[in-house]
């Protein structure tokens, strides 16, 4: 199943239900409601949330490239949290700068 988040200011951000529920429980949504909505009055702080895991992640990844040096990865690291929440943040930027809401399964 699919998690399509959408918004009038941009294209829609598609994401793997279990990737997309992991974005709603980090904005503070209920990921087991199967429709919702951020306000324009609440995308502020929905930015600042994913920022703020976005960096998180990414010193996360820092530190284990760091220990992991020394091991071959073939297949590379696979597709790491922030690689897959930037889109999302664009999406809750752009919604901000022309005052839209973001809603999702609706």
């Amino acid at each position: 199943m699919l998690i399509i988040f959408k918004s009038p200011a941009s294209g829609d951000v598609i994401m793997f239900e279990k990737n997309g529920k992991e974005m709603l429980t980090v904005l503070g949504k209920d990921p087991a409601d199967p429709k919702g909505i951020v306000t324009v009055e609440q995308l502020p702080a929905a930015i600042a949330t994913l920022k703020d895991a976005i960096a998180a992640d990414k010193a996360h990844q820092a530190e284990r490239a760091e220990t992991d040096e020394t091991e071959a990865k073939p297949g590379g690291g696979g597709v790491s949290f922030f690689q897959r929440a930037v889109p999302l943040l664009e999406l809750l930027e752009r919604s901000l700068k022309d005052k839209h809401p973001v809603t999702w399964g609706v």
